[in-house]
Order: structure tokens, then C-alpha cells, then sequence
């Protein structure tokens, strides 16, 4: 009987070392640690959703460019799109995930849009899910 067998990081093998930091910039000292890969992960992809590209230095393909879409007519068509932008970025930027479920809805009075999924970690096998609303104010 074939079972998943659970890899653990070597960066996860010293629990008192931070790896990262966490979003959004809200600690006493600004920045609070982060411990765990399977926690880094999740706050990578949420800076990648949250970023534009060409807006960060020397990276100009990174961010999912997400908030242009506000403009756009919020409809169903729209949300389709989106899911299979976002589903074909996150495989070529982040191949140490897979994605389980991913769902784009929207808000057309607030303008809106709402994303929600979830992903496994490939080599630890863990399972974890980020929601993000985008809001234009």
C-alpha cells in the first residue's frame, strides 16, 4: 500500500530561525517572523497576488496585476478569466504547489473581487488556503 510520505524543509529543522515575514506590516516593531515554510509559502503568494508587474525592482514579470482587473465589467466571463490567469500564474511561479480549488467571485456594487483557493505543499504534503479580497476605494 503506497502512502505519502511527509518531507520536512531543512529551513523548518530549526524552529528558533525565522525564515520570512508576515503580510500585512502590523507588529509592534513592524515585522513580525515567520517560522514555517508551509507559512512563508502563504504569504509569498499573497504578496504575488497583491503585486502589479513591473512593480517591483528587478523583478518585472512578479505580481499577478490583479487590481487592473477592477475595472473591468464584473461578470461571469470576467471571473472565468481571472481563475485561469491566476491558475496559470501561480504554476509557473510557484511550482512547489498544487492547487485544489480556486474560486473568483465578485462584489459589482462595492467593485470587488473576492478569491479564494486552496493549495497542497508538494513535498511536505501540507494543506493550507489563502482568501484575499481586492477592493477598489
Amino acid at each position: 500500500m503506497a502512502y505519502g510520505i511527509k518531507q520536512i524543509s531543512p529551513l523548518d529543522l530549526k524552529p528558533s530561525t525565522a525564515i520570512g515575514i508576515k503580510i500585512p506590516f502590523d507588529a509592534e516593531n513592524v515585522f513580525s517572523s515567520v517560522y514555517t515554510t508551509k507559512e512563508q509559502t502563504k504569504y509569498n503568494l499573497i504578496n504575488y497576488l497583491l503585486s502589479d508587474p513591473r512593480e517591483r525592482p528587478f523583478v518585472p514579470t512578479f505580481g499577478a496585476g490583479l487590481r487592473a482587473r477592477l475595472f473591468e465589467q464584473i461578470d461571469q466571463v470576467t471571473f472565468e478569466d481571472m481563475q485561469e490567469s491566476i491558475r496559470t500564474q501561480l504554476q509557473s511561479q510557484f511550482p512547489q504547489i498544487e492547487i485544489k480549488e480556486l474560486t473568483v467571485t465578485g462584489n459589482p456594487d462595492y467593485n470587488s473581487i473576492n478569491i479564494r483557493f486552496s493549495y497542497r505543499l508538494i513535498r511536505s504534503n501540507e494543506n493550507d488556503s489563502v482568501i484575499l479580497t481586492i477592493q477598489n476605494m
